[in-house]
């Protein structure tokens, strides 16, 4: 019998990004003890670690139910090892799952339920599925959906519906694989809406008011942090997306698109990027007119940040 294509051995790989996590990591593997399917497998890339990670995780590897397989890079970022999450995985949805968070026991069965909710013949106009996230203390965090089963996209929530907050969810591994982060930003913060902004115009999402994620608020970041300038480049990149490719959306959430403006201009100080190279950067009339008057501002902000 010929071997299963490689996204195809499991519905779900759970990809859990690390870096000198050691002491929390623990809650995943609980997380994902408790499960009830065993169709996954666990795929944790550490960025680097010099705490006793990979020990852990080899013991684990000894005595799970599932397959939990340990990759090792240099510290590149989190961005770099998604992208070779998304190599290595053999589930067909792929599924982020921090290593300082939780789930509840019935995570995987119940986004498995709402996936194949969606009619098989509008699935393939569906890349994900993405639910809410409680804190440790049982508090939703964030807000929730206007309805219950809502078909829509990251764009429209995040601009039309103003829904903010943390949440959770699984993208499909081969949508991921047409999507990868760029990689020239290396070892720095590369933000996540980047990638998902482009998939969102392409793909649906089904949002559901279900808490599937244990959120812990209060820890250390694995991205973020520091100066100003030390994410700079990152910023910087989050904000021309916006400006370039969700302009259109200006009508519905001017006052977001103001602030991009002045995170725009304020990350490119930062990296030493000149007002030539910042009005070029951006492809359309109105982020130029929104960047223009809104520089003065940036600039000011950008004296009064550490360097």
């Amino acid at each position: 019998m010929p071997d299963a294509p490689l996204h195809d051995r499991f519905a779900f790989t759970v990809f859990t990004p690390t870096y000198n996590r050691a002491g929390t990591l623990a809650r995943v593997y609980e997380s994902l003890r408790a499960q009830t399917t065993r169709d996954f497998e666990w795929l944790v890339v550490d960025d680097g670690s010099t705490d006793p990670t990979r020990q852990l995780v080899e013991r684990w590897q000894g005595e799970a139910e599932f397959p939990v397989r340990y990759v090792a890079q240099d510290h590149l970022g989190k961005h770099v090892a998604f992208n070779r999450a998304v190599r290595e995985a053999r589930g067909r949805l792929f599924l982020n799952l921090d290593s300082d968070d939780a789930c509840v026991p019935t995570a995987l069965e119940r986004f498995l339920f709402h996936w194949h909710s969606i009619p098989e013949p509008q699935r393939h106009e569906f890349s994900s599925v993405t639910a809410l996230c409680v804190d440790q203390e049982g508090r939703l965090v964030g807000d929730p959906y206007p309805e219950d089963v809502l078909d829509s996209d990251p764009l429209a929530v995040r601009y039309r519906y103003k829904v903010r907050g943390e949440k959770w969810g699984f993208q499909r591994t081969d949508v991921l694989g047409e999507h990868p982060f760029p990689e020239t930003l290396a070892g720095q913060y590369v933000p996540e809406c980047v990638v998902w902004s482009k998939i969102a115009r392409r793909y649906k999402t089904r949002f559901v008011n279900e808490p599937l994620r244990i959120y812990h608020v209060g820890g250390a970041s694995m991205v973020h942090g520091g100066s100003p300038a030390r994410n700079a480049a990152g910023g910087r990149l989050q904000h021309v997306t916006a400006l370039n490719e969700e302009i259109d959306f200006f009508r519905h959430a001017p006052g977001q698109f103001c602030r991009s403006a002045v995170h725009y201009a304020r990350f490119s100080f930062h990296t030493g990027t000149g007002l030539r190279r910042q009005y070029g950067d951006l492809t359309n009339r109105l982020a130029r007119l929104l960047w223009m008057v809104w520089l003065p501002v940036a600039f000011a902000v950008f004296l009064r940040e550490p360097k």
